[in-house]
């Protein structure tokens, strides 16, 4: 049985308040855990069924139950999250390569709420009930957990989470219910890393720059392409100077001399050395 998750609303900064409770941001993907007549289904926040790619995870509660989480892969040699690992079970399709990664990559499956428990639907049950339920579960092996939290100290929690150089963190006021939606009874609050970059392109049709930096002997290198955070005005005044600047073009993209030069924010850099989830915020002359 699947649930729409609740999500959350976004806050720019860190803040501290007692009417919340704090926890630390888990970098993996969202899953619904549901066992249902003791039948196991795992579900993104999409209404995907996953139950396949993660075969570690299909250990029975004592009871039905439907749990609410964050499933991620821990690198071994830091005890981080590491994002691209969990992507890449998650693109596991073939039963050979999913019993192989289950060896070499496995996973994790953070909870950090209960929905239905026993028969009973607790979603109107305020959170501080909920979290008190989930505390006192059995977990049926070491690839469960139950995300800590703290209460009230949500600055001293984000600066922890940039100090370990970790995704951010959440707060979630401690009577709210559960909504089936995004609701600003939750936040998150992200740690951004930012770059400045070159802008060599753009794509012809739906929105996106393409940037690049400077590589070890100065040459540039692709590093993503930016397609959030740029708003009507920034567009207008790119696209009103960067005609001059034309060197090339194929069917998707426009190519440019790396003249205009534009701040991003990003999640972190991936192990290829390019940009995750750039968010343009300004350009720098």
């Amino acid at each position: 049985m699947f649930i729409s998750p609740m999500l959350l609303a976004t806050s720019d900064t860190a803040f501290s308040d007692q009417q919340y409770i704090f926890e630390p941001k888990i970098d993996g993907h969202r899953l619904i855990f549901s066992q249902q007549n003791g039948t196991i289904r795992l579900y993104t926040r999409h209404n995907n069924d996953c139950t396949r790619q993660y075969p570690e995870l299909l250990l029975p509660f004592d009871d039905d139950i439907i749990l609410d989480g964050e499933v991620a892969c821990y690198d071994p040699k830091t005890g981080l999250v590491d994002f691209e690992s969990i992507m890449t079970r998650f693109m596991a399709k073939k039963s050979e390569k999913i019993q192989q990664l289950t060896g070499t990559l496995p996973v994790t499956f953070v909870i950090f709420d209960v929905l239905h428990y026993k028969g009973q639907d607790l979603q109107q049950l305020p959170l501080m009930q909920r979290k008190e339920l989930l505390a006192g579960l059995t977990l049926p092996s070491d690839r469960f957990g139950i995300i800590p939290f703290i209460e009230g100290a949500g600055e001293a929690l984000f600066k922890q989470m940039q100090d370990l150089g970790l995704e951010g963190m959440t707060g979630k006021k401690k009577d709210s219910k559960y909504y089936n939606r995004r609701h600003s009874a939750w936040k998150k609050v992200i740690n951004w890393s930012y770059a400045d970059v070159f802008i060599t392109g753009y794509r012809k049709a739906e929105f996106g720059w393409l940037v690049s930096l400077p590589n070890e002997r100065g040459n540039l290198r692709p590093v993503g392409i930016i397609e959030h955070g740029a708003s009507p005005t920034h567009k207008k005044a790119f696209y009103g100077v960067v005609a001059p600047l034309k060197t090339d073009e194929d069917r998707e993209f426009v190519y440019v001399e790396p003249r205009i030069k534009a701040r991003v924010k990003m999640r972190n850099w991936t192990k290829a050395g390019n940009l995750r989830i750039p968010v343009f915020t300004e350009f720098i002359v």
